[in-house]
C-alpha cells in the first residue's frame, strides 16, 4: 500500500498558490497519485463556516486572539475530518496553507506570541507535520500589485504593506530553519520556471513512496 504524502503551498498574497495547486495536482495524478485537495481555514463544511468568519469584515473588532483560535478550531476539524483519514488510506494530500500560515499570519503579522502558537499546534495536530512545504517567495509589492486585480479584498488584504512584509519574513524564516521540509521557490519568475522549481521539489517524495 502507498503511503500518503502531505504536502502544504504557502505564501503572501498573488504568489499565485491557486494555479499552482492545480498544476501540482495534475501533476501527481499523471503518476498514478490519488491527491485530495483541500485548503486552510476551511476543508470541511464546519471549518469553511468559521473561514467565512475570519475573512468578513464584521463591525465588531475579530481580537487577534481570537483569530487565532478560529484558525485552529478549523484546522482541528480538517485534520480529523480530511487530512487524517486521507492519510491513512494512501492519498496524498494536497493543501492551500496549513499552520505554517498561522505562524507567518497570526504570529508574523499579527505579531503574536509564537510560542502560543506551537503549544496550540503540539495539542491539535500532535505530531503530525507536513512531509514538505513549498513556500512560493515574490516581493511584497509584486503579490499585492496582482492580488488587487482578482475580486474584493477579505478582512486579511486590507492590512497595510509592514503586515505583509512580516509574514514574507516569517515564512523565510521558517523556512532558513528547517531547509529539510520547506523549498522556498521564488513566485516572480515566469510560471514555466516556477513550476520546474515546484516539480524539483516533489520529485523526491516520489522515491520511496511504498512501505
Amino acid at each position: 500500500m502507498s503511503r500518503g504524502r502531505f504536502i502544504t503551498l504557502e505564501g503572501g498574497e498573488g504568489v499565485g498558490k491557486t494555479s499552482n495547486l492545480s498544476f501540482i495536482k495534475q501533476w501527481l495524478e499523471q503518476r498514478q497519485i490519488h491527491v485530495v485537495e483541500t485548503r486552510e481555514p476551511g476543508g470541511t463544511e464546519l471549518a469553511e463556516k468559521i473561514r467565512q468568519l475570519l475573512l468578513t469584515q464584521h463591525a465588531e473588532t475579530v481580537t487577534a486572539q481570537a483569530e487565532l483560535l478560529l484558525v485552529f478550531a478549523a484546522r482541528a476539524q480538517h485534520l480529523h475530518h480530511v487530512i487524517l483519514p486521507a492519510l491513512e488510506r494512501g492519498s496524498w494530500i494536497l493543501c492551500d496553507r496549513f499552520t505554517d500560515a498561522t505562524y507567518a499570519y497570526q504570529g508574523g503579522g499579527r505579531n503574536l506570541d509564537m510560542g502560543a502558537i506551537a503549544w496550540l499546534e503540539n495539542a491539535v495536530q500532535g505530531d503530525k507535520r507536513p512531509d514538505l512545504t513549498l513556500v512560493l517567495d515574490a516581493p511584497v509589492e509584486i503579490g499585492l500589485q496582482r492580488a488587487r486585480l482578482r475580486a474584493k479584498p477579505d478582512r486579511f488584504e486590507t492590512e497595510q504593506q509592514a503586515f505583509f512584509e512580516r509574514v514574507r519574513q516569517t515564512y523565510l524564516q521558517r523556512a532558513r530553519q528547517n531547509p529539510d521540509r520547506y523549498q522556498v521557490i521564488d513566485a516572480s519568475q515566469s510560471l514555466p520556471d516556477v513550476q520546474a522549481g515546484i516539480v524539483k521539489a516533489i520529485e523526491p517524495l516520489l522515491q520511496n513512496a511504498r512501505i
